[in-house]
This record gives C-alpha cells, structure tokens and sequence, in this order.
C-alpha cells in the first residue's frame, strides 16, 4: 500500500480547515504534505505527516499522524480524513487521524519504552521503562484547542503538538528541569518524541503522568463561585465553598514554581528600554483591538496612562523563565497539592518568544484575570443584578488578594508592591480577552469589559 504526497495533500487540504487547532482558517493560504516518518505496519500503516500550510509572507508547520486502512470502521467516523488512491493500484485507502486509532495509539508508548528510532522520528525515555503503561488502551480527549492529548489507562497523558516549529518545546524543556529539582508542582515526565527536520530538532509530543483524582482550578473555583450565588445574604468569607484558602495556597504554589524556574534556567533583568519596549507593544495592540471592539474606547485613556506607567519605571525588573499562560485552567489541585500544567506559553507565539525571561508578574496577572473570569462567569447565564455584580466583585477581590498573599508568603515578590507591573500586564491580557470573545463569544464580552474598567480607574 502506497499513498502519494500528492494525495495526501488533496485530502487534508479541505480536513485541515475542520481542525479545532488549525490557525489558518481565515487565511488564504496553500498546504504541501511531506512524510515524516513511517512508524509501523501492523495491523496497518502508520505514518507521521507534515503538512506546510503557506500564506502570502508565513509558513506554518502541523504533524498529522495517519493510519491507513482497507475498510471504513465506524467508531472512527468523527476522525476520517478523507479517501485516497492507492498508488500501487490495490482499492481506494481510508486515511484517518492515528490518534484518535486506539488499535494503533499503543505504538508511541512502545516506542518511548524502547527509546526507538524510526526515520527522523527519536522516542526518549525520561522514566523507569516499567513506569511507561505499555499495552495501556487511549482516550483522545476532545477540550484541547492547540494539541490533542491522549490518556492511557489514566496513568499517563501524552500531549501531542499539532502545529510544530524548530526547538524543544518549552513544556518538555521545563520539566524536565524541573524534574531534574524535584519539584513538587508539576507532573512527572515519562519522556517525549522529537524529529530532526531540516537539520534541526523539532518537538512532536510529551507523556507525563496523568493525575487520575485531581480537579483542576477553574472547576474548584466556578463551584466556590456557584455555591456563593446560592446564599441569600452571605459575604464570600462566610459562604460554605470559600476558595480563599485554596487561593492562598496557590499562590504559594506558583511562587515556588518561579523558585525552581530561577533555579532551574537564572535570572534576568528588564531595563527601563525593554520596560518601554513592552509598553509599546501593548499599546499596538490596544490600537489593533479598538477597530474590533469599539467599546474599548471607553477605557482607552485609562489604558494608555496604565501602559505609559510601566515604560516610566525607573529601576529595572527581575526576569525569570516564566510559566507564560497562567490560568485556573493550567492547574490542579491534587489531594496533598497544586499541579501547575502546560508550560508550553502561548501556541501561537514563536518558541524562541515562548522561551525568552519576563518578569513573574506576568503570571500573576495571568491569574489575577482567571479570578475575574470565574467570578463572573455564572453572571452570563443566570443574568447580572446588583446583588450578584455584588457577590461576583467580593468574590474575585477576596481570592486575588488571597492569591496574592500566598504569592508574597512563598517566597515571591509582592503583588501589592508591583502594582504598575501588575496593572499593565493585567490590562494587555484583558484587552486580548476582549477581543476573543467579541470574535467568538460576544455573549462574554462583559467579563474583560467590566475588568478593564476596573484597571483604567486604578490610575
């Protein structure tokens, strides 16, 4: 059995645009598909794609792990790529996504195992062989934007990278560091895959152990949020499903983690130029979101004094590797602790950005806008009265103090110190927030709204 490139091509040309992680589907643009590697033949073909996905000035990268079968299977409908001709005349081929093929998933964790070599294709073990749940059965779990993770036997997850670039990935190069210091808030590394393309090593995916019994934050903290809007008259203190406590431990938690980061990849400094440089940057992007979101223009001269602040500092800023996408989401609380996930960064940002220092207050912003979010979430759906904008307010002050006092507690430095820092990170994300949703759930737009207000009043 024989597929062409050509072919390949034809079909994931219109299978891309279906992606949930394609970037590139409001973009003209053109895709070619090279082989990358064929893994194996049994029971069928597996191969890893690469499909160069090409605009008017960019090229963009995506693996496609194919498998190759002779007859349709019916519980792999949802991952049908497409039908192909067989270049060596047998009958027509069905192509689907190997990962989400449980008949042929098992072959990364073999591989990982063995530490084998296929092609361009390299699986290293960072475990014991024994910890590697060969003959586990996957679960391709469908919430991911960016990547698609399978779970195996909920003893490891492997997270598979969809759009690719040169570099290890900033998710395996931090724990594997960290693992190396022992930290104790984030999940193990068993190992990951890399390929050598065009002379350099490119990250393809990771497995770690899979935290069967955690809950992750968001949900923690929507049900603490849930259960305040319940009572008739309670402050946030006062309601049965106060979070502050796990908010304050958290804190600690990521303070930690930029611990073990210094430890870990050193520190840096900001100097008043890249202070300005960032200030300008979130400036332009101010400009580019009023064109979106009109209402913006609202908060505009509150946001230009936040960000004129930060180019103004006058004495330079530690920097530190930083997580980079800090959120309730990224993180779970486990029976005995807080797990911090993903510190891949942002996905769309280059690897070279991803892995460049900034200050931790990033993070802590990052955070602090997550608090807002879930405060105000449930307003959407139950409708906002004075009561609940109330209850939503006290709840997200409480928890981001409380963050904030876990922060400083464990060994990072003082929110409350670093205001202008804070401010000004906090509002460039909640201008991103804004026009997210105004592109894809309108219906939220008052979340970032109502905070920007917030933080053009603050000057």
């Amino acid at each position: 059995m024989t597929v062409s490139a050509a072919e390949i091509t034809r079909i994931l040309t219109d299978w891309l645009d279906q992606q949930r992680w394609f970037a590139g589907k409001s973009r003209e643009h053109t895709t070619s598909a090279r082989l990358l590697a064929s893994l194996t033949d049994k029971p069928y073909p597996v191969q890893i794609w690469v499909a160069d996905v090409s605009y008017a000035e960019t090229v963009e990268h995506y693996q496609i792990p194919l498998a190759f079968r002779t007859e349709a299977v019916e519980q792999l409908t949802h991952a049908l790529v497409g039908s192909a001709v067989d270049a060596d005349g047998g009958d027509p081929v069905l192509v689907y996504d190997a990962l989400h093929d449980k008949e042929v998933t098992g072959y990364w964790l073999e591989a990982i195992a063995e530490q084998t070599t296929v092609d361009r294709v390299s699986f290293t073990r960072t475990a014991p062989a024994e910890d590697i749940p060969v003959g586990e059965t996957s679960l391709a779990l469908t919430a991911e934007q960016s990547n698609t993770s399978l779970v195996y036997g909920d003893i490891a997850i492997m997270k598979t990278f969809r759009r690719l670039e040169p570099g290890l990935n900033p998710d395996i190069e931090i724990h594997a560091e960290l693992g190396k210091l022992g930290g104790q808030h984030l999940a193990r590394l068993l190992g990951y895959v890399t390929a050598d393309i065009d002379g350099q090593p490119w990250s393809l995916a990771m497995l770690q152990e899979f935290m069967t019994t955690a809950t992750d934050g968001w949900h923690l903290a929507t049900n603490s949020v849930r259960d305040l809007m319940a009572e008739a008259d309670l402050h946030a203190e006062e309601a049965g499903g106060d979070f502050a406590a796990e908010a304050h431990r958290l804190g600690v938690a990521t303070a930690e983690v930029h611990a073990d980061l210094v430890t870990a990849f050193g520190r840096a400094e900001l100097s008043r130029a890249d202070l300005a440089s960032r200030s300008e940057l979130m400036s332009g992007r101010l400009d580019a979101a009023l064109a979106e979101v009109p209402e913006l223009a609202e908060v505009e001269a509150g946001l230009r004094q936040a960000y004129r602040d930060l180019a103004e500092l006058a004495t330079p800023v530690p920097a530190q590797r930083i997580h980079g996408d800090l959120h309730l989401g990224q993180v779970l609380r486990t029976s005995h602790r807080w797990v911090v996930l993903d510190f891949e960064g942002e996905p769309a940002k280059s690897i070279s950005d991803r892995q460049s220092v900034d200050s931790t207050m990033r993070d802590v912003a990052g955070m602090l806008r997550s608090f807002d979010y879930a405060a105000r979430h449930q307003l959407i759906d139950i409708g906002a009265t004075p009561q609940s904008e109330f209850r939503a307010k006290e709840w997200a002050a409480r928890n981001r103090g409380a963050f904030c006092a876990g922060y400083a507690e464990g060994g990072g430095a003082d929110p409350a110190e670093a205001t202008v820092l804070v401010r000004a990170y906090e509002a460039d994300k909640a201008v991103y927030e804004a026009v997210y949703e105004a592109r894809n759930r309108p219906h939220w737009l008052p979340i970032p709204l109502a905070s920007l207000h917030r933080l053009a009043e603050a000057s």
